[in-house]
């Protein structure tokens, strides 16, 4: 089952909101090249801002998404992109309903 998960909410840098959905949009390919990580979301919250949310199995999928492509990628280009400092946060999921 899966238990564990984490959120990031990004707020673009002014006039690079295309930019950021881009490097999100881009990111998913990252994401399904990660097999502990069965669960990836980029969302657009509002024009300006924008989350990801992802879900594992296990903590040791959690840390193996933090220490990977999308986590490296996400803070080589967060000082172009995004205001203030990235805060990703570790969250325990408490129910799951997936359709497929």
């Amino acid at each position: 089952m899966i238990t564990l998960a984490l959120f990031a909410r990004l707020e673009a840098l002014p006039g690079k909101a295309a930019e950021a959905e881009a490097f999100l949009r881009a990111a998913l390919e990252m994401a399904n090249d990660e097999p502990t990580t069965p669960i990836w979301f980029a969302l657009k919250l509002s024009p300006t801002t924008f989350g990801v949310f992802d879900a594992f199995h296990d903590e040791t999928g959690r840390q193996r998404h933090l220490s990977g492509p999308i986590a490296q990628a996400l803070m080589a280009k967060w000082p172009e992109l995004f205001v203030g400092q990235l805060n990703i946060e570790p969250i325990e999921v408490l129910g799951l309903k997936n359709e497929g």
